[in-house]
Parts: C-alpha cells; structure tokens; sequence
C-alpha cells in the first residue's frame, strides 16, 4: 500500500474517532443535564467555535503520528512530492466534498423552511460536514488505489 493510501486511511480513523469522542463528551455533559440546550443557538455556536481547533489539532497531530509511525516501521521518509496526479485526485475529492456538503445545507435550509426545530437544522450541518470530510478521504483512497 502506498505512502498516501495509508495516510488517507489514518486521517479517515482519526477523523471518525474525533468526531465521535468529542459528539459523545459533548452531549454527556451538556445535553443530558439539560435536555432544553439543544435549542439554544448560543450552545450551537459554542459546540462549532470549539470543535474547530479540536479538529485542527488532531489532524495535525495524526500527520504527526502518522510520520512516527511509518518511520519506525518502514524506515523511510514520508514523500513531499506532490505531482499533477495528486493534485488532481485533491481536486476531485474536494468537488465530491463541496457536493454533498452543498446537498447538506440545502436539506438544513429546508428542514427551516418546513418548520422544523432549530436542532434538526444544526445536526444537519454537522452530520453534512463529517460525511463530506470523511467521503472525502474515502474517495482519495479509491483514486489512489485506482491509479487515478
């Protein structure tokens, strides 16, 4: 397996394992004490503002492991090459990702627009923007496992 296909593959670990750690903590300790938050745009805006640099941190962190580990295991350097083929695999799993989040929005606006709470609107949101991401990587994957 190539360098890239298993940095794909641990980014789309790390990814899910964050997204699910930090859903869990969160609605440990603010959604069962308090039902009622979930309506609250100001704890909406709060759970966005933190998870971004949680998100952030744990990527870079992963690449960071990622490097460790495949020095020790392998021996070799992580490649800094990027060719025109990688950038155009990053291309198209960026359209996939820009799609599918795009189909989220609209399906959050709509949820709105029919009168739905506001929760509904904003696990919309989050639940587009993690399936994005991790569709994303998944496409990365299959690109490089094509020879795409």
């Amino acid at each position: 397996m190539h360098n890239k296909e298993k940095n794909t593959l641990f980014t789309l670990v790390i990814s899910i394992l964050v997204m699910i750690v930090y859903a869990t903590i969160i609605y440990q300790k603010k959604v069962v004490p308090d039902p009622a938050v979930i309506n609250d745009l100001q704890f909406w805006g709060k759970y966005f503002i933190l998870f971004i640099p949680i998100a952030i941190g744990s990527m870079i962190v992963s690449y960071i492991l990622f490097a460790i580990i495949n020095k020790i295991v392998t021996k070799e350097d992580l490649e800094d090459v990027q060719d025109e083929r990688d950038k155009l695999i990053e291309l198209r799993s960026i359209r996939i990702s820009h799609w599918i989040f795009t189909f989220g929005f609209l399906l959050a606006m709509g949820s709105q627009a029919l009168g739905m709470e506001i929760w509904v609107m904003m696990v919309t949101l989050i639940v587009s923007g993690m399936v994005s991401s991790l569709v994303s990587e998944l496409a990365k994957f299959i690109m490089y496992r094509r020879g795409f």
